[in-house]
């Protein structure tokens, strides 16, 4: 099948899924989408046995989706950068303590816990699988997608103090993340394009801080120094011109380019494509832009951000028809639910608890983040990501059950467990 045909169905597939969730199931547009593609993909494997072909055919479809690409070197360019250029900085900086802390030591933290934990229960159920490999699964569920999650608190009138640290703490953990998850996986020994063991047991346990941190100032200082870069070159030429459609075109060549440019070079696209959408949003928005630019470039990315979304999520749900199914991994992701909540809450406690004494946080801080951290699309294609071993299949089960929990439970309920716990405002009108 073509490249064109199939984002076609793709494209089609989650017109249709939008269509009936607005008309008939009425749930937020991301998570009603992939409810619909879920409730598909269940109906497929259970009218399957009694089709000629039905099930095989989608299945087929669904597999020449590379879920990694997709996501990880593609949609997450235009994804991270369509959130970042909304966000004003002023609200960052007011809470830069917090939102450093929970995109640093929480994602660190989050990733041990969640690995360790999962080592043990996995060995328990006689499902043992290396430590590294545990936790590369820590990595890659622990960066937080406050998707749906953010429009939740607007609606509800949730403390401009939490959206901030949501959203803050989501943009930038997301690059952490998968700077951690690719270190992990070097270190496990296994080769991302054969998943054939490169090196010795000895060699993938041992670990080089050295080495590490030289690796982490490249990854993450270099995408810093090339956003820096790449934006204020595209700052002056926004300066330079009064035109809303090259203005446009000149932000998405940035968010594309500087992405694209980063993933070369090996270092933290997701990190570059924050800084720079930061940086566009706000200092290019307010010097190199007028109204009617800034109108219309709001409401281009705002369209990116809503039709990406939906896609990712219903290939989320579409995942479900490829996924290994065996009743064991089922009761480890049923556990891994519970461990990962867990794990959450331990990392926002030990940072917002001890902030409390020091500085005012919202009421139900604590609460509401933990039960705001939802886990996606991104989660989900580090652990298609992973290289073929006996642990792939596995790991990719315990991330799935996490993150259809995350979105369908979690962001259903968000609204109730801030009204219950949070203070609440008026919502913005702006």
């Amino acid at each position: 099948m073509s490249f064109f045909s199939l984002i076609s169905i793709v494209i089609t597939l989650a017109a249709v899924s939008s269509y009936f969730n607005y008309r008939y199931i009425k749930l937020p547009t991301s998570i009603g989408v992939m409810v619909v593609a879920l409730g598909a993909s269940l109906i497929l494997i259970i009218v399957g046995p009694y089709t000629e072909g039905l099930r095989e055919q989608a299945t087929k479809l669904v597999a020449q989706i590379d879920f990694d690409k997709v996501v990880l070197h593609s949609m997450l360019a235009f994804l991270l950068f369509a959130a970042a250029i909304h966000v004003k900085s002023q609200n960052l900086t007011r809470e830069w303590l917090p939102i450093a802390l929970l995109a640093t030591i929480g994602t660190l933290l989050s990733t041990f816990i969640v690995g360790s934990l999962t080592w043990l229960v996995l060995d328990l159920l006689g499902l043992k699988i290396p430590f590294l490999h545990a936790l590369l699964f820590g990595a890659l569920i622990s960066p937080t997608d406050p998707i749906s999650v953010l429009a939740i608190m607007k609606s509800v009138g949730a403390s401009k103090q939490l959206e901030a640290q949501v959203a803050g703490e989501s943009l930038f953990n997301d690059g952490l993340g998968v700077v951690i998850f690719l270190l992990l996986l070097q270190l496990s020994g296994l080769d991302r394009a054969t998943g054939e063991a490169v090196a010795s047991v000895h060699a993938s346990t041992s670990i080089d801080v050295t080495a590490v941190a030289m690796l982490l100032l490249k990854e993450i200082g270099g995408a810093l120094l090339l956003a820096m870069a790449a934006g204020l070159l595209t700052y002056e030429m926004l300066r330079r011109v009064d035109n809303y459609q090259v203005e446009v075109l000149l932000t998405l060549a940035l968010a594309m380019g500087l992405y694209a440019l980063a993933d070369s070079l090996d270092l933290s696209a997701p990190i570059a494509a924050v800084v720079a959408g930061l940086f566009l949003g706000n200092h290019g928005r307010v010097f190199a832009m007028s109204d009617k630019t800034r109108e219309h470039l709001d409401t281009f990315w705002e369209l990116v951000d809503e039709i990406l979304n939906v896609v990712l999520f219903m290939l989320i749900g579409l995942e479900f028809l490829v996924l290994p199914i065996v009743g064991e991994w089922l009761l480890a992701g049923a556990i891994a639910i519970p461990i990962v909540m867990l794990a959450r809450w331990l990392c926002v406690a030990g940072i917002i608890g001890p902030l409390s004494w020091v500085t005012v946080q919202s009421k139900g801080a604590i609460s509401i983040l933990t039960w705001g951290g939802l886990r996606g699309g991104i989660s989900v294609a580090m652990a298609l990501s992973l290289p073929e071993s006996h642990s792939r299949s596995l790991i990719l089960v315990l991330t799935y059950c996490v993150v259809v929990f995350s979105i369908i439970v979690q962001g259903l309920t968000m609204g109730r467990v801030i009204r219950i716990k949070g203070e609440l405002t008026p919502p913005d009108k702006s």
